[in-house]
């Protein structure tokens, strides 16, 4: 992942162990459950780590974007989903873009949502 400027993070506590979450990951942001790189529209694979790391990454006219999940055990059957994000919007547009999609509140609800998909499908 190239450098980009750090959004945010936001991270969900889930009843699972890491496969299961794992899995759950896997079902809610990729359009074929059982592969990585099917991810959706806007966003390529950086790299899958099972069961621990999935980092994408995108890019149009208005900005460059990472986000990426990571999975860390909590204890027996208890994991942590993070969801860190990182942006770089350059230029009028790019400014316009960024109070849109972040300075609105959307991405923020966009990833809570992601998280509780995540949780659920565990």
């Amino acid at each position: 992942m190239e450098r980009l400027p750090y959004i945010d993070e936001h991270a969900r506590s889930i009843d699972a162990n890491r496969d299961r979450a794992w899995k759950a990951l896997l079902k809610v942001v990729c359009k074929d459950p059982t592969d990585p790189a099917s991810v959706p529209g806007g966003f390529v694979l950086d790299s899958a780590e099972v069961p621990a790391r999935l980092a994408l990454s995108g890019r149009h006219w208005f900005s460059r974007y990472a986000l990426v999940f990571e999975l860390d055990e909590e204890g027996p059957g208890r994991t942590r989903v993070r969801a860190r994000s990182w942006g770089e919007f350059p230029g009028l547009h790019g400014k316009i873009y960024r109070a849109l999609v972040i300075g609105t509140g959307g991405h923020q609800i966009v990833v809570r949502e992601m998280l509780r998909r995540i949780a659920a499908a565990a």
